[in-house]
This record gives structure tokens, C-alpha cells and sequence, in this order.
């Protein structure tokens, strides 16, 4: 499609841009070295000179009735030395700190009773336990360097660790950022993520069935102008699919104060048997908004085009998340949902439902959470779920500056 090669250019085009202004790096090293040296001397000298006038000043107390100490205000070189000294210490502690590196890790096993038409049983499962790094350089005022990897610990699983989840690299610049590797895609960021509230690995629950959380292979772009995101990322994967993007994905975001507006178009092709079906094409957007009494609201549509090469097999749906979070008391929070999910196949073999969830949460600490769900699931063509878990999350991080 011409797109593809349309988007192809633009990529291109963004690495240009991003690269061509590193070459001052090496120059830049060796002034920035020097300079902070004379940045360190700079502070100490000052430091010295005020520590000098505070004991002029204390030694002198004693003062005649119609005297009295000197004021910065009086003696304009010290209002100048005292003026630049918060400047001088940012500015090295800024060049100090310049690299970072964080360790995390949630858990977050639930367990419950189940029911989902056919049987009945008590089992213990993962509401998406992970871990992972993050690290950092800034190399040049204003640019930096990027990395994430996390993978999956599957509690529900024997524990398992594994399942990649993030794996990339980014340049972060004032022209935008570029990442390269697996991520989320802007579909999930300025969309699906705002009704992702819910202590359940299947959430938001009718984005889940066919909305990307993650993409692999996959190229970013995102630029913040203001208020404005803007974000565009493509998928490359050439061992399989099309010889030339898989995906394009596409959304810009509104931020103000308590507010948030998104929208987002994907395009995605289709494949099966070594062939290509068709596309997938969904309109996605977002509402969210936090009132002054802490009641969070946010709701989220998709309308979906099933597009196949054979026109008979055409079929659209739809999306709706509606979540909502209020606070009870300083360390009890109850949540509510609802979803419904269309496919737009009235076969028997529809995964068409729609359904609510009910949760009441207990945070004893920032890092820590307790809750009980009640999850429900009314499928037009199957047996209807219902479910009512306990579950744990401690969340773990640390985070070095050198």
C-alpha cells in the first residue's frame, strides 16, 4: 500500500533528524568536563565566601543600637554570589547525575471461585505479575538515550518467569522521541490505558479479546507539543506477514489539568494459511476526567472494520469500556465497570458479550493494594462467567543516580 512507503520515508526522515545533531558529542565531552570543573571550584569559592561573611556577622552582634547587620540587599556582591549559588549547585548536580538505572517488580496473585457455564472450581491465578529494568543517559543537553526490558512471572504457572513484555531502545530528543523494539503501541497509551484500572489480567475487558497491549517488531515516534501528544508507530516483521509494514498506528492525546481526550486509527494486516485475508481498521477514542472529589471517570470506543478480500466475509463491531474509581475512605477505594464487546459475527460462533466488575480495593501503603472482584460475563452465543477473586499486589522498585 502506498502507505507503507509513506511511512517508510517519514521514519527515515525522524532518524535524520535525531542523529544529525550529534556530532558536537565529542567536542561537547571535553568542554562539558572542564566546565564542570570550574562549576565545582565555582560553588566551593562561593560556599566559602558566604560561610566567611556568617561569622563577620555573627562575631559582630554586639552592635550599637543604630547599627545593624549587613543585609544582601546592601552589599551587592554578596546578593550576586548568593543569586548564583542555587544556580551553580543545579547545574552541578545536573552534569553529576546524568545516567540512571531502576530495578522493579509487581506481584499479583489472585485466587477464587469460578464459573463459567459448564463447571465450577477455586483456583489461584496471575493478574500479570512482572519485573523488569530501566536505564538512562542523557549524552547532550536536551537528548538522552533510553532502555526497558520486562518480562512476565506467571504466578498462576508454576511461577514461570518469561514472556517478554517490553524490549527496546529509544533517543529522546527535542524533536521527539524514536524507540525501536517491543512496546506499547499508541492504541493502548492514549486510549485503552485509561480504562485499564482493574486488578484483572483480562483488563479492560472489551478491549482485551482483540486490543494490542504489546507489539513486537515494532517502530515509534512521539512528540509533545504543549498539551498535544502525538504519536505514530509502525510493525516490521519480516519473517512473516507483508515484506513491508504489518501495522501502522496512529492517535494524537489532550491533556489539561484534570481532563484527557485521545483518539487513535490502526490499520492492520491479516493473515492465515500463508496469506494475506484482509485488514483490520479501528477508530478508537477516550474521555477521562478526575473531579475535585476524586471520582475518576473514563470511557472508551472502538468501531471496528473487519475488511476481507472476499467481500462476503466483511463485518464490523464495536467496543465500550466505561470504568469508574472513587475513594470511600483515606485507604479504601471501590471501583466499577462496564463493557461490551461485538464482533459483528451473528454466528454461533461469536465471542460477542458484554458484563460488569465490581471491586473493592484496601491500600494500607502506596506500594501495596488488597481487593475483592466480582467479575461477570454475558455471552450472547455461550454460557455465561462469573468469578469472585481475592488478590495481593506489592509493588517493588529502586532507582540509582551516577
Amino acid at each position: 500500500m502506498p502507505q507503507h512507503k509513506i511511512l517508510s520515508f517519514f521514519f527515515v526522515i525522524s532518524f535524520v533528524l535525531a542523529l544529525s545533531a550529534q556530532n558536537p558529542v565529542q567536542a561537547g565531552e571535553r568542554e562539558g568536563s572542564a566546565e564542570l570543573d570550574m562549576l565545582k571550584a565555582e560553588l566551593m569559592r562561593l560556599q566559602k565566601r558566604v560561610a566567611e561573611l556568617e561569622a563577620k556577622q555573627r562575631a559582630g552582634a554586639s552592635v550599637a543600637e543604630d547599627e545593624h547587620p549587613v543585609e544582601p540587599a546592601e552589599n551587592p556582591e554578596l546578593a550576586r554570589q548568593l543569586q548564583t549559588l542555587p544556580k551553580t549547585a543545579e547545574l552541578v548536580a545536573k552534569d553529576t547525575t546524568d545516567s540512571k538505572i531502576s530495578l522493579y517488580s509487581s506481584l499479583r496473585p489472585t485466587y477464587g471461585y469460578y464459573d463459567d457455564g459448564d463447571s465450577t472450581y477455586w483456583d489461584v491465578e496471575d493478574a500479570l505479575s512482572n519485573a523488569g529494568f530501566k536505564a538512562s543517559k542523557e549524552f547532550m543537553p536536551g537528548w538522552q538515550v533510553q532502555m526497558q526490558g520486562e518480562w512476565r512471572i506467571d504466578i498462576g504457572n508454576n511461577g514461570d518467569f518469561g514472556g517478554a513484555r517490553r524490549a527496546y531502545v529509544a533517543l529522546d530528543s527535542p524533536y521527539g522521541r524514536v524507540a525501536i523494539g517491543k512496546q506499547r503501541p499508541p492504541q493502548y497509551l492514549l486510549i485503552a490505558e485509561y480504562v485499564d484500572i482493574f486488578n484483572h489480567a483480562n483488563s479492560p475487558f472489551a478491549y482485551d479479546p482483540e486490543g494490542l497491549f504489546f507489539v513486537n517488531n515494532l517502530v515509534s515516534y512521539q512528540l509533545q507539543l504543549g498539551d498535544i501528544t502525538w504519536m505514530m508507530a509502525a510493525q516490521f516483521d519480516g519473517e512473516r506477514g507483508s515484506d513491508s509494514s504489518d501495522l501502522i498506528n496512529a492517535g494524537l492525546g489532550y491533556d489539561m489539568e484534570n481532563l484527557h481526550l485521545g483518539l487513535s486509527y490502526l490499520t492492520q494486516n491479516i493473515w492465515g494459511a500463508n496469506q494475506e485475508l484482509g485488514d483490520d481498521e479501528t477508530w478508537a477514542g477516550v474521555l477521562a476526567y478526575t473531579f475535585e472529589s476524586g471520582l475518576y471517570l473514563a470511557a472508551v470506543w472502538q468501531d471496528k472494520s473487519y475488511v476481507r478480500d472476499l467481500v462476503l466475509h466483511d463485518r464490523s463491531g464495536h467496543a465500550l469500556d466505561v470504568s469508574l474509581a472513587y475513594p470511600l475512605a483515606p485507604h479504601f477505594r471501590v471501583k466499577l465497570g462496564y463493557f461490551d464487546f461485538d464482533d459483528g459475527d451473528s454466528s454461533a460462533s461469536s465471542q460477542s458479550f458484554d458484563g460488569f466488575n465490581a471491586t473493592l480495593e484496601w491500600l494500607p501503603a502506596d506500594n501495596l493494594r488488597f481487593h475483592i472482584e466480582l467479575l461477570n460475563r454475558n455471552y450472547d452465543y455461550m454460557g455465561d462467567f462469573y468469578s469472585l477473586l481475592i488478590g495481593f499486589r506489592y509493588d517493588f522498585s529502586q532507582e540509582w543516580q551516577f
